[in-house]
C-alpha cells in the first residue's frame, strides 16, 4: 500500500513469447490497480522487453536504447550431412508423424515448416494485438512495423512505441510526479 508508483527498468534482448505475456498480464492487473507504471528502457528492450514495456502508463527510453523487434522466430540447426560425414545414424520411435519435427538429424519436410510457420504466425499476431492494445494504434499501423527490425530509441519515438526520450532518473522523477511525490520520490529497490 506504500507504493505510490513503479518504475520497471528493463533491459532485455526478450526471450519467451509466453514469459512475456505472463508478466505483461501481471503488469496489466498493476496498471489497472491505479497505481502508475513507468517501464524505463536500458540499452536493450527489444522483442519480449518491447512486449513487456507496452502495458506501462509511459515508456521512456534512451535514444541510443535498441527496442522493438516485433517478432518471432523458431530457429532450428540441421546437421543431418554432418552426422552422415561422421558416421553418426539416428533411430526414432515417435507416438506421431510431427513428434521430432526440428530434428537435428534430418531435413524438415514442407508440411512440418508449414505447420510451424503457422504457430510463429500465429504467435506473432498475439504479439501485434498486444501492442495495438496497449499502445493505442491500429493493427495495421502495427503491422507496417511489426517485421523483426529493432530501432533505436529516438526511431521508436517516431513510431509512436515510446511515449518520451530519457533517462532511467527522468523515468523516476515521471513516476514520482505520477504518484504525486514530486519530482525526486524515495526509490525502493527490490
Amino acid at each position: 500500500p506504500g507504493v505510490r508508483a513503479i518504475v520497471l527498468r528493463i533491459n532485455s534482448p526478450g526471450g519467451s513469447a509466453s514469459a512475456a505475456q505472463e508478466i505483461c498480464d501481471y503488469l496489466r492487473d498493476i496498471r489497472e490497480s491505479g497505481t502508475p507504471l513507468v517501464a524505463s528502457m536500458g540499452a536493450i528492450a527489444a522483442s519480449g522487453g518491447y512486449y513487456i514495456a507496452c502495458n506501462a502508463d509511459t515508456i521512456v527510453a534512451n535514444p541510443a536504447t535498441l527496442t522493438g523487434s516485433i517478432g518471432v522466430i523458431m530457429s532450428f540447426t540441421n546437421l543431418e550431412d554432418l552426422f552422415e560425414k561422421i558416421g553418426m545414424d539416428f533411430e526414432v520411435v515417435k507416438s506421431g508423424k510431427y513428434k521430432d519435427t526440428g530434428s537435428w538429424s534430418r531435413e524438415m519436410t514442407p508440411e512440418e515448416r508449414e505447420l510451424l510457420q503457422e504457430t510463429v504466425d500465429d504467435i506473432h499476431a498475439q504479439f501485434v494485438e498486444a501492442v495495438s492494445s496497449a499502445r493505442g494504434m491500429a493493427m495495421e499501423e502495427v503491422g507496417d512495423i511489426a517485421d523483426g527490425r529493432v530501432f533505436s530509441g529516438r526511431q521508436a519515438l517516431a513510431e509512436g512505441l515510446v511515449d518520451r526520450l530519457g533517462s532511467l532518473d527522468d523515468a523516476v522523477a515521471l513516476a514520482g510526479r505520477m504518484g504525486g511525490l514530486g519530482d525526486e520520490p524515495r526509490v525502493q529497490e527490490p
